[in-house]
């Protein structure tokens, strides 16, 4: 995410300015393949494409990677060399950009670690790989967020679901994941009142509208942020937003009231709708007063439903441009699977209770769920044993979704424009979660040598001077390339 005049501060370090295809074609549920999406945004507004129709770009002649699936089947033929993924790695971590405090960890498929060093680091946003894990497991991958309108009495309630993605109105056709908005929300409200009161007396056809935003709780700011991000780097985390939280004056800040706001846009476009369908029908139904907050009653009505993207798809988009907003969301919404409650507490004692149940290294401190905190430290090895219990669980297993949205070395996503000057063999052969704060650089996911051999990996850099931040980025790079151009396979250098 790009704030302000473009300081970088979370996981996308350049706006991505043109569809890319993703060049591996094997099929979603692989893990080194799948879907991917090409995103493009300028003026502020952003695109994402179904990748599935976008052509792969020209002069991309890669052979195809052998899917995870397939390589963790071989992967007790085809372990890794410690010591020539050491050696590999040895220079290129020593590298002066990356500053004074370095942590790797790289393994195979089956968790074995053949690299493990530096200790705990500033996770920036490889942070969203726990959080995605945690809501494609706990929440479902295939489930979806339900943003409704109840009738109690004469208020009409527009009710939060937690739909990190609900939009102010209709997106393009093209624009993926699809997007629910509370303007179609708005047209089926009215429809429904109109049928509901059509035989009201007018007094009864005069309504307010309200807003239930009761479904998260707990501090809507997390604590562990620095006050400066209000506004330019964070919303406040809110069950209903629009826009992801933009506020709509239009200047691209976020807003301290989304829930308000969103409110309001439903009440112009439910007036509206309210006008037509006065025309349409003759039955008149008009709003008065403002909008205010409230909680929906079990008994209420209900009237109308707009339903969000798959929680697959929007792992994939938020993994893909490391979307800050979006893994808040999801954190609060593995805490209410897990316990009930909506809370960030409650969505990092879920995170830590899968973590567990995958015999995997818990985080040494794990504040929330994007990696925006400078207080967050997590061992490498927590990254590369969740991507590996990923890579080795069972072809349907939800946690697989972590891979298709796992940006490409230098074609897609927070990716689309970095190993531009790594070997060939990295392009296409390494996918990786990006992060990035200030003095922070890291990456983790998985790539295959150039025998076709499988690892995932860690990299984190924590100490990286304000000088050192793009040279550190292509550095951290460099090692990740490194990897995919090694003959890291035992035999290789064993």
């Amino acid at each position: 995410m790009l704030v302000g005049t473009g300081v970088v501060v979370s996981g996308v370090a350049d706006p991505v300015l043109a569809p890319v295809a993703d060049p591996l074609t094997q099929a979603a549920q692989d893990a080194l393949d799948g879907l991917s999406d090409a995103t493009s945004s300028t003026s502020g507004t952003t695109r994402e494409t179904d990748p599935a129709l976008v052509e792969a770009p020209s002069g991309l002649d890669l052979a195809t990677p052998t899917p995870a699936a397939a390589a963790a089947e071989a992967a007790t033929s085809s372990a890794l060399s410690r010591s020539a993924v050491r050696a590999v790695l040895r220079k290129a971590l020593k590298a002066n950009a990356l500053g004074g405090h370095v942590s790797a960890a790289v393994a195979d498929l089956d968790g074995d670690l053949v690299l493990d060093t530096g200790g705990a680091a500033i996770p920036a946003s490889t942070t969203k790989l726990l959080t995605s894990a945690a809501a494609l497991e706990t929440v479902g991958a295939g489930t979806t967020f339900a943003t409704t309108t109840v009738r109690q009495g004469r208020t009409v309630v527009l009710v939060g679901g937690g739909d990190p993605f609900l939009a102010s109105s209709p997106t393009s056709d093209d624009t993926w994941p699809a997007r629910a908005d509370v303007t179609t929300l708005a047209r089926r409200t009215a429809a429904a009142l109109v049928e509901q009161l059509a035989d009201a007396p007018a007094k009864q056809r005069r309504l307010r509208v309200a807003y239930d935003d009761s479904l998260f709780s707990g501090p809507a700011f997390n604590t562990s942020w620095p006050a400066s991000y209000r506004g330019e780097v964070a919303p406040p985390t809110s069950a209903l937003w629009v826009d992801e939280g933009t506020d709509l004056d239009g200047s691209g800040d976020y807003s301290s009231t989304p829930a308000a706001d969103a409110a309001s846009v439903f009440d112009s476009a439910l007036a509206a709708a309210l006008a037509q369908q006065a025309k349409r029908t003759g039955v008149t139904v008009t709003l008065v007063g403002t909008t205010s907050r409230t909680t929906a009653s079990a008994s209420a009505t209900d009237l109308a439903a707009v339903h969000s993207a798959t929680v697959a798809q929007i792992v994939q988009q938020l993994l893909q441009v490391s979307d800050n907003n979006a893994a808040e969301v999801l954190l609060r919404q593995v805490g209410l699977a897990t316990s009930g409650t909506g809370s960030t507490a409650a969505g990092l004692t879920g995170v830590r209770h899968l973590l567990r149940s995958l015999d995997v290294e818990l985080p040494v401190r794990q504040l929330d769920g994007s990696g925006l905190s400078r207080r967050n430290r997590i061992d490498p090895a927590t990254l590369v044993g969740l991507l590996a219990a990923a890579a080795d669980s069972d072809d349907d297993s939800p946690l697989r979704g972590l891979f298709p949205g796992l940006p490409a070395a230098g074609s897609t996503g927070s990716l689309a424009y970095r190993f531009t000057d790594a070997p060939a063999a990295a392009v296409g052969h390494v996918r990786a979660k990006t992060g990035t704060l200030t003095n922070v650089t890291s990456l983790a996911g998985i790539a295959l040598d150039r025998n076709g051999v499988p690892m995932v990996f860690a990299l984190m850099a924590d100490d990286v001077a304000d000088a050192d931040a793009l040279t550190g980025r292509e550095a951290l790079d460099d090692a990740a390339a490194a990897l995919a151009a090694c003959a890291c396979g035992v035999g290789a250098s064993d």
